[in-house]
């Protein structure tokens, strides 16, 4: 039976197919190469780059107000209890707190045995 490298094949897959979710980067990629290849003749109307820059700020106004959502929403866990998979474990508990780590939402799950934190993407019910 031949090896398969899952986490090539899911990034080739990922390749192929594309994403349809345009970040604040790819719109300020995008807003760079428009004014590196516009024509010297024909530069590009004021009016067109401020609306830009202000559909630019608007986008990341919004992923901050995301991220603030998610934020409180992970807050709002705390007492309950989790069950979560890490590392093929299954680890339950009760949600003791939320730990934020580089923009990135950890739950403090307890037990008798201690703590752990746990990725909330990893996290699989909440009651």
């Amino acid at each position: 039976m031949p090896i398969v490298n899952t986490d090539y094949y899911s990034v080739n897959q990922e390749q192929k197919l594309g994403t349809t979710n345009l970040g604040k980067d790819d719109f300020l990629k995008l807003l760079v190469t428009q004014l590196r290849y516009q024509n010297p003749l024909e530069p590009m109307d004021n009016k067109e780059y401020i609306a830009q820059l202000a559909q630019f700020s608007s986008l990341e106004q919004m992923q901050n107000l995301n991220m603030q959502v998610a934020n409180l929403s992970a807050i709002s866990t705390i007492g309950k209890t989790a069950k979560a998979v890490i590392e093929e474990k299954e680890v339950e508990g009760i949600i003791k707190g939320i730990a934020f780590d580089k923009g990135r939402v950890n739950l403090i799950v307890g037990d008798e045995e201690g703590e752990i934190k746990v990725p909330i993407e990893n996290v699989a019910e909440i009651r």
